[in-house]
């Protein structure tokens, strides 16, 4: 690298330099002055996924504060039941709130077991910091964050982050924390907001109401997860309401997902016909075959994507049929269950823009994998 004609260019080296892992970019750096300014360049830190899981966390911050400002798009994955690993993810996370107003994304990706009686103060207390100081981040995903939730925190956002356009806090927490005052707070703070994800609890007929106005920017996906008690007590949300939204916003995606503490009767209260449900999980521990009847007569054109997790049954199977028959636009569809051959049928007949599916005829050693279509 001492003859000027043998040096790459740096726009060629920071597309190398983007690829690898950060301690392989941190060795880099300190080769020669050229390769120095080609891995701390904007173009390799504009999009950046940073593992604490695979990579030595006492040694990554010394160099990352001197890339932070060009980090615009973060994934941070990390352990928090690894203290290691959590102290260097909260450290970057406060890092980035000091220095890095420009943050526009950010998710958060946990792996391992939370520790028990653990409430994550310190990485919650680090995303409140990132929500004050940001003020021009536009995506913020908690989907994969397992500690609970709260109104302080979706308020923090609403007054610091006035440009969001996705927000999700539809997390795996026993407890639903965030109430239905905040998310209105919250639309009203963030007029462009696009995309939201909630515990069913935290949504009301009002922020419906919301969301239909006229004047509201177009709205694209709601996630909504049931498996809190606060989702099992929440009332059912207007039917009008629900049909003034899809009007409104007639590409509006509705992601849905029950989980086993749903109780039958919440059920029935959470499927209703005006709701245009493009995904459906379900994992409930009561009836699953009637919330799969249900699907299949009332989301016929909405349906794109279906899993169940249940024991398996003739009625299931039946109930399956049924819907591939109805839901012709279905791309995937995993049961994990063992079924008849006739569902396998029904589905490979009936929907031709089937991408994925995992429907197994016999009983496999777990995990089961999907088979995609060609």
């Amino acid at each position: 690298m001492t003859e000027p004609g043998e040096q790459l260019p740096e726009e060629v080296l920071a597309l190398i330099f983007r690829h690898l892992p950060l301690r392989d970019r941190a060795t880099a750096s300190r080769v020669c002055r050229a390769w120095a300014a080609a891995a701390t360049c904007s173009a390799v830190w504009h999009d950046t996924i940073i593992s604490y899981d695979c990579e030595r966390e006492g040694t990554l911050l010394p160099y990352l504060s001197a890339c932070l400002d060009h980090v615009h798009n973060l994934r941070l994955e990390f352990e928090p039941s690894r203290e290691p690993s959590r102290r260097a993810a909260t450290e970057l996370l406060t890092a980035l709130a000091g220095r890095t107003p420009g943050l526009r994304s950010l998710l958060l990706n946990c792996h391992g077991e939370k520790p028990l009686f653990d409430a994550g103060r310190d990485i919650l207390d680090a995303v409140h910091a990132i929500c004050r100081a940001s003020c021009a981040l536009r995506h913020l995903d908690l989907r994969r964050l397992p500690f609970t939730l709260d109104d302080a925190l979706v308020l923090q956002a609403s007054r610091g982050c006035p440009e969001l356009r996705s927000l999700f806090l539809n997390n795996c927490t026993l407890v639903g924390s965030v109430s239905p005052d905040s998310v209105l707070e919250l639309l009203k703070a963030c007029p462009r907001l696009r995309a939201l994800g909630l515990h069913l609890a935290s949504l009301s007929g009002t922020a419906l109401q919301v969301l239909a106005a006229p004047d509201r920017a177009p709205f694209a996906h709601l996630a909504l997860r049931c498996a809190c008690p606060e989702d099992a007590r929440a009332p059912p949300l207007p039917e009008e309401a629900w049909a003034a939204v899809r009007r409104r916003h007639p590409r509006l995606v509705v992601e849905l997902e029950l989980e086993p503490a749903l109780p039958d009767e919440s059920v029935t209260r959470v499927l209703q016909p005006a709701v245009p449900v493009a995904a459906l999980r379900l994992s409930l521990s009561g009836d699953t075959v009637g919330p799969v009847r249900f699907a299949a007569r009332h989301y016929a054109s909405t349906l794109r994507a279906l899993e169940v997790r249940a024991a398996a049954s003739a009625e299931l199977d039946a109930a399956l049929e049924l819907l591939a028959v109805r839901c012709t636009d279905l791309r995937e569809v995993h049961c994990f269950c063992v079924v008849r051959p006739s569902v396998l049928h029904a589905f490979r007949a009936h929907c031709p823009r089937l991408r994925s599916y995992t429907l197994k005829l016999t009983r496999e050693p777990h995990p089961w994998l999907p088979t995609l279509v060609a």
